[in-house]
C-alpha cells in the first residue's frame, strides 16, 4: 500500500533580477513512502548482475562495460564539457594578449616601422552574466557525467536481457530436440501398430503431422536466437558473424536470481537514478540560462588596459612606453523588448524542464513498480507450470499405457504429448521472463 511521502526539492541555480547570487526554487516530487509490492529477495547490489551466479554473463557485462561504443561516446561528451566548463571559469580571470607589428614604407625613404604591445582586457561581472555562464556550464558538466553513468546502466542492463534471451533460445532448441525424440518414438509405435493391422492409417498421419509442426518451430527459434547473439556482439562492439557465447560448465541454461540486500524506498530514486539526476541538472542549467538572459538587462562594465612601446619607428622601438587603462560600461536602454523576450523564452523551458524532471520521476517509479509485480507473478506462474509439468508427465505415461493396451486412443496420446510440450516450451518463457524482470528491477532502481 502506498503512502504519501515528503516533499523532495530540487535546489536551483536561478539568477535573480538584482544581482548574480543563485535563487533556489523547489518543484515537489511527491515520493511514496514505500512500494506497492513487497520487495523480492534480491535487491541492490554494485555489481547486480552476480546474483545470477553465470560466470558467462558476468564476463560478458566487464567486457561491455569496457569496449561498448556508446558508452565511449558518452565518454568522449564528457571530456568534452569538462573542457567547457575549464574555458567559462577561464572568463572570469582577466585576459593578457600582446601583438607584435614590423614591416617598412614603400614611398620616400623607405623608413622600417615596427610597434609592440600588450592588451588587457577584465570583465568584473557587474551584471552577473559570467557567474551564470559558469553555473550553467557546471550543470552540463553534471549532466553529461551522469548520462555517462545512464549508459552504463543500460548497456549492463541490455547485455543482461540479450544474453536472457539467448539463454532462453538455446534452451528451447534443446526442448525441441528432446520433443521431436518424443514424438518420434510415438510415430514408430503407431506406424509399427498400423503395419500390424492394429492401427489406422489416420493415426500415422496425425502423429506425423505433430511431429512436423514441431520440428517447423525450429527456424522460428533460431532466428531469435541468432538475434540475440548480433544484439549481443554489437553490445560488445565486436562483429556479429564472428562473435560466439561459450557453453556453462553445468550445463545450465537459463540462470536465476539469486538473494540480496534490499532496494531501499522510493525516495531513492532520487538520488540513485542516473537519468533523474541528469533530468535534474538538465532544470539546473536551465535556470542558470536565465541568469544569462537576465544579465543581459542590466549594464555591463569591462577594464581595458594597454602597454604599448615604440613610437611607430623600428629605430625607436623602444624609445616611448606607454600605459593606458580605461572602464568602459554598456548600459542597456531599447531594444523592442528583444532582451525581455529573451528572459521570457528561457523561463519558459526552465518551466518545461520542471514537467520533464517529474516525468522522469514518475517513469522510474513505474518502472519499479512493475518490475516488483512481474517478479512475483513469474514466480506464481512457474510453480504452477511445474505442476502443470508434473501432472502432464505422468498424464502422458497413462495414456501410452492404456493405449499399447487398445483402452485409449492415440488422441488421447497426442493430446497429452501436446499439453506436456506446451508446458515445458511455456515454462522456459517464463523462467527467462522472470529473469529478465529482475534484470528491469535493477536497472529500474538504479544499480550501478
Amino acid at each position: 500500500m502506498k503512502h504519501p511521502g515528503a516533499i523532495l526539492p530540487v535546489a536551483l541555480a536561478m539568477s535573480g533580477c538584482a544581482g548574480s547570487e543563485p535563487v533556489a526554487i523547489a518543484p515537489p516530487i511527491a515520493a511514496p513512502a514505500v512500494y506497492a509490492t513487497d520487495l523480492p529477495a534480491a535487491g541492490l547490489q554494485e555489481e547486480w548482475w552476480l546474483g545470477f551466479g553465470d560466470p558467462v554473463l558476468d564476463r560478458l557485462i566487464r567486457r561491455g562495460l569496457e569496449a561498448n561504443l556508446d558508452i565511449d561516446a558518452a565518454s568522449g561528451r564528457l571530456a568534452a564539457a569538462a573542457a567547457l566548463l575549464r574555458a567559462e571559469r577561464a572568463d572570469r580571470l582577466p585576459g593578457l594578449d600582446g601583438s607584435a607589428e614590423i614591416g617598412t614604407t614603400l614611398v620616400g625613404e623607405g623608413e622600417d616601422t615596427a610597434v609592440a604591445g600588450l592588451f588587457a582586457l577584465f570583465d568584473p561581472d557587474l551584471n552577473g552574466r559570467l557567474a551564470a555562464e559558469v553555473r550553467a556550464a557546471v550543470a552540463e558538466y553534471a549532466e553529461t557525467k551522469y548520462l555517462l553513468a545512464e549508459q552504463r546502466r543500460l548497456v549492463a542492463a541490455a547485455i543482461a536481457s540479450q544474453y536472457i534471451e539467448y539463454r532462453r533460445t538455446q534452451t528451447q532448441l534443446d526442448l525441441l530436440e528432446q520433443s521431436t525424440d518424443l514424438q518420434d518414438q510415438t510415430l514408430r509405435i503407431v506406424t509399427l501398430r498400423f503395419e500390424a493391422g492394429l492401427a489406422a492409417n489416420l493415426d500415422v498421419r496425425r502423429a506425423a503431422a505433430d511431429l512436423a509442426q514441431t520440428r517447423a518451430r525450429r527456424g522460428l527459434v533460431e532466428i531469435a536466437r541468432a538475434n540475440a547473439l548480433s544484439a549481443l556482439a554489437i553490445l560488445l562492439a565486436e562483429p556479429p558473424g564472428a562473435f560466439a557465447i561459450e557453453p556453462l560448465a553445468d550445463g545450465s541454461q537459463i540462470p536465476g536470481y539469486g538473494a540480496g540486500p534490499p532496494a531501499g524506498v522510493p525516495a531513492d530514486l532520487l538520488r540513485r537514478r542516473t537519468d533523474i539526476l541528469a533530468a535534474e541538472a538538465r532544470l539546473a542549467r536551465a535556470a542558470a540560462e536565465i541568469g544569462i538572459e537576465q544579465a543581459d538587462l542590466r549594464p555591463s562594465l569591462t577594464i581595458p588596459g594597454e602597454i604599448g612601446i615604440g613610437d611607430g619607428l623600428l629605430s625607436g622601438l623602444f624609445g616611448d612606453f606607454l600605459v593606458g587603462i580605461a572602464a568602459a560600461i554598456d548600459i542597456p536602454i531599447f531594444d523592442g523588448g528583444r532582451r525581455r523576450a529573451e528572459v521570457a523564452a528561457a523561463e519558459a523551458v526552465a518551466e518545461a524542464r520542471v514537467a520533464e524532471y517529474r516525468a522522469t520521476f514518475l517513469n522510474a517509479l513505474g518502472q519499479v513498480e512493475n518490475a516488483l509485480v512481474s517478479i512475483e507473478a513469474y514466480r506464481q506462474r512457474n510453480a504452477a507450470l511445474t505442476e502443470a509439468i508434473d501432472q502432464s508427465e505422468t498424464a502422458l505415461a497413462q495414456s501410452n499405457a492404456l493405449y499399447r493396451e487398445g483402452l485409449a486412443s492415440l488422441f488421447d496420446v497426442l493430446d497429452a504429448q501436446r499439453q506436456l510440450i506446451a508446458s515445458r516450451q511455456a515454462l522456459i518463457d517464463s523462467e527467462a521472463a522472470l529473469a529478465s524482470s529482475f534484470v528491469a528491477f535493477h536497472s529500474a532502481i538504479g544499480s550501478q
